[in-house]
């Protein structure tokens, strides 16, 4: 018998429109002629979905007891026995009621599937067996309902039902998802906003990931060898030198620049193992890979330019980082173009980047003006070129020549010499002319094979010889030296852009600016000291004091030490222009620092006006009551009467109040701008907190509806602080809740974070205005100066960041504004009760 098709529908979360999606295409294929049926669908008392499945052919569910509780499953015998084409079968994860025929709902699945019959279902992405633990780290949720991936994978079809966070929870912030009573504390956990699109991309991730494979066996079946470059996929050859850490950043940099970009970090050894590498290096790159989302491999191969793009190509790559070689020169051209110009050949449709680094053999030095104008090697190939090219131009001419060809073998030598000249200068081109001459003598000229000149023409032609080689040797010196002068002026311009623009860049000018000149004048050693002594930047080996030359930085600000070379003039010149930068550099430290140093100063400041605005108009008021009632009291002696008096007492006395918690939330507020505010964190019971401030304020089962967790552990807070918070946080919320509305307090638990929500349904406050409310002084546009300074919610922030939690706002659905109290959960890793310390 043939087996069914699989098709899954994937959902980030519930709510999302699988179930509905899997009604609606069931619709669609019955309408098409097609057996199809619903074998279990759960609609959660969603009237959309409810309506979807009205028309389509429903298997009645099996009634099961388990414990004393009837329970309805899918009626999996029934479903057989109907066998239709196409079968609807909601939850995939579900676990079945003991004493079920099998104990999950995918076991059922796979059996009708056995069974040829064709099944349509859902499952989110939570319950997934291998993204189980990552969903607890996003959600704090514990899933214990799970299907293997293989059963999954091995799906005919698997389709994404997606849908925006924010739309998700607008859908359930309408009720379309859950009960009224549950919204509240949904919107709170599992659907936040941040734990909503962290399931979305894992579920988009997981789905590509199971796209490639299917791409990789189709590529595979079809024996495709081409690249499809339909996802970025970068590999970084790594050879286990130093160089490593800047490819494999440079290959993450690259994969960044695109959605679901992957990072493969690859190391080729030999198959007999004599291929040199550090495995401590290996190891250190391998942990920078996966610290930047990327995988580690190692291939073995005897051709390392082959095994690398083989390995390329097997894992679909569209992007190869190699480094440039550390060989130099001379090695190179010994040994040929290298691994590099071999995966390049190679390479085919795959883009291939070469990475300069710290260890490439052409290293930035500044070309030296001192010296000869050419080099070593130039004059020792010069002396060869004399040597070898000497005998092979008189074999030519004796194999070819005449008694009547003198002037055509004079030429030749003469051809010879300006060769070598060219190549070597003025002493091998002497050499060569030399030796022309004596060879012209000896094998050409009458007497033959002696070294007798007869004739003094023959002495002239040899003097000629020597001169015309001197004057071709002295242009190409001069050539030489203007090519040099040239390149000279070339590095210094490229070294003055490069340490403009890291003076320019700022942040790390200094270092940056002492490796530069460290290789530029090939120095062993380059430290910079402040004037206290400090070490600023180092760069090379330990600056010894037997050859140390030091140079003051911006008056005297720092000292630049270097050791291990010797700068002619034209080097001591440029070297003062990177001890005026490093000057720029550090003035330009300075100047940053200062400036923070002056904002902290001008908020200081701020925060200053304003207290002295709030003695001199908030204070103002209760105190003049004050005294104005105890005034009256000592004027009017024994002439008032009981009210009156009694009255007097009452102004005095709330004004008095009004005075002291005014005067205390100024110096609150001050010791938390001072950094100084003094915490005590204690293993403290959320609730026992909430029904202290309720008392305080005098709120009742009229004013407050209470929706506390029994199960939410200890906070780790200090609950003198925690109270006052709340209670400045309940006091807005029931100054903007609508009369016959009342304030709701709720708690709950997320991983190791609790939160203590207070939902009011009041106005709200605009998003871009929130930030605003946590201002010293701040009433946003209250008139009313009997509410205070100001300074409740901007105390109550600083109060939470003290304990070590958070104060944020949300909408509350339907309309409103909820604050939301986040401290960490006391735990082992908390504090011990009664430790205290003051917030930085």
């Amino acid at each position: 018998m043939k087996r069914g098709r699989l098709r899954v529908l994937l959902g980030m979360a519930p709510g999302v429109g699988k179930t509905y999606e899997m009604l609606e295409e069931g619709r669609r294929l019955r309408d098409e002629g097609h057996d199809v049926v619903i074998a279990i669908v759960e609609t959660h008392g969603r009237v959309a979905t409810a309506a979807q499945a009205e028309g389509l052919e429903v298997i009645p569910r099996r009634a099961v007891a388990h414990r004393g509780v009837a329970l309805d499953e899918m009626d999996f015998d029934a479903v057989l026995e109907r066998h239709p084409r196409i079968a609807l079968v909601d939850e995939l994860a579900h676990t079945n009621v003991p004493g079920s025929r099998n104990d999950k709902r995918w076991i059922d699945v796979e059996e009708l599937l056995d069974a040829g019959i064709d099944v349509i279902t859902t499952v989110n992405v939570q319950h997934i067996e291998s993204l189980n633990d990552v969903v607890e780290k996003i959600t704090g949720v514990v899933q214990r309902e799970t299907v293997p991936d293989a059963v999954v994978r091995s799906a005919d079809q698997i389709e994404v039902v997606d849908l925006a966070p924010q739309s998700l929870r607008d859908r359930l912030a309408a009720g379309s998802v859950y009960p009224a009573e549950r919204i509240d504390a949904a919107l709170s956990n599992y659907f936040r906003l941040g734990n909503l699109t962290a399931l979305r991309e894992l579920a988009l991730l997981w789905l590509a990931d199971e796209v490639d494979s299917a791409l990789q066996r189709y590529r595979t079946e079809h024996g495709i060898e081409g690249s499809w470059q339909a996802r970025e996929r970068v590999v970084v050859a790594l050879t286990g030198g130093p160089e490593g850490e800047t490819l494999i950043r440079r290959g993450a940099r690259i994969a960044a620049r695109s959605a679901g970009g992957e990072l493969l970090a690859v190391h080729v050894s030999s198959q007999d193992g004599l291929r040199t590498s550090a495995p401590a290096t290996l190891a250190e790159q391998r942990a920078l890979v996966e610290s930047l989302g990327g995988s580690y491999h190692q291939v073995v191969g005897d051709d390392p330019a082959t095994a690398l793009v083989d390995f390329a190509r097997s894992v679909n790559a569209s992007q190869l980082v190699i480094g440039v070689s550390r060989r130099g020169r001379l090695a190179a051209a010994l040994t040929g173009p290298g691994i590099g110009a071999t995966v390049i050949r190679l390479s085919g449709d795959i883009d291939v980047h070469i990475v300069s680094h710290a260890r490439a053999g052409g290293r930035f030095a500044l070309p030296r003006l001192a010296g000869p104008a050419l080099s070593v090697k130039r004059r020792i190939l010069g002396f060869v070129a004399a040597l070898v090219g000497g005998p092979v131009v008189s074999l030519l001419l004796l194999s070819t020549g005449s008694d009547d060809s003198i002037t055509t073998d004079v030429l030749a030598y003469q051809l010879l010499v300006v060769i070598v000249a060219l190549i070597g200068g003025i002493w091998p081109a002497v050499f060569a002319a030399v030796l022309s001459g004596v060879t012209l003598d000896f094998l050409f000229i009458q007497p033959l094979y002696t070294v007798t000149i007869s004739n003094p023409v023959h002495a002239i032609a040899l003097v000629l010889y020597v001169v015309i080689a001197m004057l071709v040797s002295i242009v190409v010196d001069q050539a030489a030296r203007r090519d040099r002068t040239a390149r000279r002026a070339g590095a210094e311009a490229e070294m003055i852009a490069t340490v403009a623009g890291s003076v320019l860049r700022g942040e790390s000018a200094v270092p940056a600016l002492v490796s530069r000149a460290r290789e530029a004048f090939g120095l062993a050693g380059v430290r910079l000291i402040a004037a206290d002594g400090s070490v600023l930047a180092t760069d090379g080996e330990p600056v010894r004091d037997d050859r140390r030359v030091s140079l003051p930085v911006g008056d005297g600000r720092a000292t630049l030490e270097l050791h291990g070379g010797d700068l002619d003039a034209s080097e001591r010149r440029l070297l003062d222009v990177v001890v005026a930068q490093l000057a720029a550099a550090l003035e330009r430290t300075d100047l940053a620092e200062t400036a923070a140093e002056v904002g902290a100063l001008a908020e200081t400041d701020q925060v200053r006006s304003a207290l002295l605005s709030a003695v001199s108009h908030d204070l103002r008021r209760p105190l003049a009551a004050a005294v104005a009632s105890l005034g009256g009291l000592r004027a009017a002696g024994d002439h008032l009467s009981e009210d009156d008096r009694r009255e007097l007492l009452e102004t005095a006395d709330e004004s008095l109040a009004t005075l002291s918690v005014l005067v205390t939330d100024l110096l609150d507020v001050s010791r938390v701008q001072a950094g100084v505010l003094a915490v005590s964190l204690t293993p403290t019971d959320a609730a026992g907190v909430v029904l202290m401030a309720l008392d305080e304020l005098d709120l009742g089962p009229d004013d407050v509806e209470l929706a506390l967790d029994p199960d939410l552990p200890s906070l780790s807070a200090d609950p003198v602080l925690l109270q006052r918070v709340l209670v400045n946080v309940l006091t807005n919320a029931q100054r903007y809740t609508p009369e016959g509305e009342r304030v709701r307090i709720a708690t709950s638990r997320l991983g190791g974070t609790a939160e203590i929500r207070v939902i009011d349904h009041g106005p709200g406050i605009a998003a871009e205005r929130r930030e605003d409310m946590f201002s010293p002084f701040q009433r946003l546009g209250d008139t009313d100066n009997t509410a205070g300074l100001g300074l409740g919610l901007a105390l109550s922030r600083g109060f939470a960041e003290g304990m070590g939690g958070t104060l944020t706002p949300e909408d509350t659905p339907g309309g409103g504004l909820t604050m939301v109290v986040a401290l960490p959960v006391a735990g082992a890793d908390a504090m011990a009760s009664g430790t205290s310390r003051r917030t930085p």
